[in-house]
């Protein structure tokens, strides 16, 4: 790692250039420009983490009166920067957790039996145990070779990437509210 060159003047002027609101890159060619230095983006970003500057801090907005001009130029920089995107923060209400929807499985009337009446080649997939003391009960239709629940609930159970088999059965999830 290098040792930090950044004389007291150079960094003085980062901080300027910088709650004026340029660039990290701009920065560093207003202070090469200036100074005669031959700072990097990444040199100007490392020293403004040093200093303790935020990296896209709001108050890095600039408007087109404060912008400098090289030396030799006679016009103002033209570009202007967008607006960080955390300024159009939604309101506190729409950052909380939505609560879960229930969904059901429409086209399969499960059976709703209990673990103890499972018999060998019943459905597995679960019904209830959500709530505290709730008990659960399984669809137990016939279930589908080589897996432990019937076709709807294998379909459903399934990834993207799974065998799919022959038979064609359309499920639609429906909110049980």
């Amino acid at each position: 790692m290098e040792p930090d060159h950044w004389s007291s003047e150079h960094s003085d002027a980062l901080r300027d250039y910088f709650f004026k609101g340029l660039s990290y890159a701009e920065i560093g060619r207003w202070i090469n420009a200036r100074f005669g230095t031959a700072y990097t983006r990444n040199a100007v970003i490392g020293r403004a983490k040093r200093l303790g500057l935020a990296i896209g801090a709001p108050e890095r907005m600039i408007s087109p009166s404060i912008v400098p001009s090289l030396p030799g130029e006679s016009a103002p920089l033209a570009r202007l920067r967008a607006a960080p995107p955390g300024l159009n923060l939604p309101p506190p209400s729409a950052l909380k957790p939505a609560n879960p929807v229930k969904l059901r499985c429409v086209g399969v009337q499960p059976r709703l039996i209990t673990l103890d009446e499972l018999e060998r080649g019943d459905c597995r997939y679960p019904y209830g145990g959500d709530k505290e003391g709730e008990t659960i009960s399984f669809c137990g239709h016939p279930r589908q070779p080589g897996s432990s629940y019937c076709a709807p609930h294998a379909r459903l159970t399934c990834g993207p990437g799974a065998a799919r088999t022959a038979a064609a059965v359309v499920l639609r999830l429906v909110s049980a509210a």
